[in-house]
C-alpha cells in the first residue's frame, strides 16, 4: 500500500474509501428498532447501523449525519424515519444524492408500521447492495488517508508506550502526505503553550489557546474532567499526567489547522479537533464517551482511527475501522483478541519505539488493503451521536 498498490473505492467526489459500507440510518430513536431489524440480516455484507436519537433538530447532528452518509467508506444509505420527527431528512437525502451515492427513505408511518417497514426496508437493502457493489475501484496510498487518534481506558503505561508510538507513527504518516487528527481537549490541559508553539500561524496559535480556555471553563462548569477512577486505579496521578501522555499521540509535526466536528481538512497535515461545545453548557458532559469522539473524527473524514488503551477498551466503530494499540503488556496478554498492536512490549524491552511505530504504519496499510481489525472481526460497530452546538470555524483555523 505504501507504493499505492492497495485497492479502494473511488467516489464521485474524487475521494477514496477503504471500505464500502451500506448504511441503514435511523433519524429518531423511535425508528431505531426498525432500522436495526432491517440491517441485522445483512451484517456480513457490509451493512451497518447508525443514527440520531433526538427528535427536535440540531445543526451539529445534521452536519455530522450529512458527513457520515457521504463518507468515503460509505457506498449507499437507507434512511429510516418514523415520519413526524423534526430531523431534516430531505436535506440529508439531497446531500447523499448529490454525492452520487444511492439513497432511499423508509417512513414507518407511511409504510404501515413496524412489520411492513422491516419487510420493505430489507428489500430496498437487497436492491441497493447491487448498486453499492458496482462502485469503481482505485489504488489507495498513505497520502489518500485521513487518520484519527484516540485514547480510551488509559493507565500509567499509556503515555510511556502506545501514545508515543502513535505519535512517532503520526510523524511518518504526515511525512508520507497523510492527514492526522488528534483531539481530547479535556486531556490536553497543561499542553496549551506547546500546541500553540507548533501552530502554522500566530492566528491559529491564538485559536488553539482560545479553545483550550473554553474547554477549561466548560469542564469547570460541569465539575467534571476527563479523568476517572479507572485512570487512577491504573496508575495515573492527575489529569496533567494524563494530558502529557495523551499529547504525545500528536507527534512532532506542525499543527496546520483546527477542526470542528464534520469539518473536512482542506489539505494534508496534522489537525487538532475541537470537540467541546461552544457557548454556555447545554447538553451533558462533553468528553466522557470515547465513541462520540471517534464518530466526530470520522465525520471529519477519518478512514480509520488509532486507539490507544492501557486498561483494555474493546470498542470499535461503525463506518471506519479502529486499530487498537495496547499500552500495557499485561493487558495485551489478557485481551489479545481485542488488540491489534502490542506497544506494551516496549516496557519489557521487546522492541524499540521506531519498531512499534513501523508496526502501526504496517497495520494501517493492511487495514486499508482490506484486512479486518480486531474490533471489525469481532463485530464491533459502536455509534453515539447526541446534541451539541458549534459556531463555524473561522479562517484563522485554516492558515494558507
Amino acid at each position: 500500500m505504501v507504493d499505492g498498490t492497495a485497492t479502494g473505492f473511488l467516489r464521485a467526489d474524487g475521494r477514496k474509501g477503504i471500505r464500502n459500507h451500506l448504511l441503514v440510518a435511523y433519524l429518531v430513536e423511535c425508528a431505531h428498532h426498525v432500522a436495526r431489524a432491517i440491517a441485522t440480516p445483512f451484517a456480513e455484507q457490509g451493512v451497518q447501523l447508525i443514527g440520531f436519537s433526538g427528535c427536535y433538530p440540531n445543526t451539529y447532528a445534521q452536519d455530522v449525519m450529512d458527513a457520515l452518509c457521504t463518507h468515503p467508506n460509505v457506498g449507499g444509505v437507507l434512511l429510516v424515519s418514523l415520519g413526524c420527527e423534526e430531523f431534516d431528512r430531505s436535506r440529508l437525502v439531497r446531500a447523499v444524492a448529490a454525492s452520487g451515492r444511492p439513497v432511499d427513505v423508509a417512513v414507518i408511518q407511511k409504510l404501515g408500521g413496524t412489520r411492513e417497514t422491516i419487510t420493505a426496508g430489507r428489500e430496498r437493502v437487497r436492491r441497493m447492495l447491487d448498486e453499492v457493489a458496482a462502485v469503481p475501484r482505485a489504488s489507495v496510498g498513505l497520502a489518500d488517508l485521513v487518520i484519527g487518534t484516540k485514547c480510551g481506558g488509559s493507565d500509567g503505561t499509556s503515555g510511556l508506550s502506545a501514545n508515543p508510538a502513535i505519535g512517532r507513527a503520526a510523524d511518518r504518516l504526515i511525512d508520507a502526505g497523510a492527514t492526522v487528527i488528534f483531539e481530547e481537549l479535556g486531556e490536553l490541559f497543561g499542553c496549551e503553550r506547546h500546541m500553540a508553539e507548533r501552530a502554522a500561524s500566530p492566528a491559529l496559535a491564538a485559536e488553539i489557546l482560545s479553545v483550550m480556555a473554553k474547554s477549561a471553563r466548560y469542564y469547570g462548569t460541569m465539575e467534571h474532567g476527563s479523568f476517572g477512577g479507572g485512570n487512577i486505579s491504573g496508575g495515573l496521578s492527575t489529569v496533567e499526567e494524563k494530558s502529557i501522555g495523551a499529547y504525545t499521540k500528536s507527534g512532532t509535526r506542525p499543527i496546520v489547522g483546527l477542526l470542528k466536528p464534520a469539518t473536512r481538512p482542506p489539505r494534508p497535515g496534522l489537525y487538532l479537533m475541537d470537540m467541546v461545545p461552544d457557548g454556555p453548557v447545554r447538553w451533558g458532559f462533553p468528553n466522557i464517551n470515547d465513541t462520540t469522539e471517534v464518530v466526530e473524527m470520522i465525520a471529519c473524514g477519518a478512514h480509520l482511527t488509532l486507539f490507544s488503551t492501557g486498561r483494555g477498551s474493546v470498542v470499535g466503530s461503525a463506518i471506519a475501522p479502529v486499530i487498537k494499540v495496547c499500552a500495557n503488556p499485561e493487558t495485551y496478554r489478557r485481551m489479545q483478541g481485542d488488540m491489534d498492536v502490542d506497544a506494551g512490549r516496549l516496557l519489557e524491552g521487546r522492541g524499540t519505539l521506531d519498531e512499534v511505530a513501523d508496526e502501526i504504519v504496517r497495520a494501517i496499510a493492511a487495514t486499508a488493503a482490506g484486512t479486518p481489525t480486531a474490533s471489525e472481526a469481532l463485530g464491533h460497530q459502536e455509534f453515539v451521536l447526541g446534541y451539541k452546538h458549534f459556531a463555524p470555524a473561522g479562517p484563522a483555523c485554516f492558515p494558507a
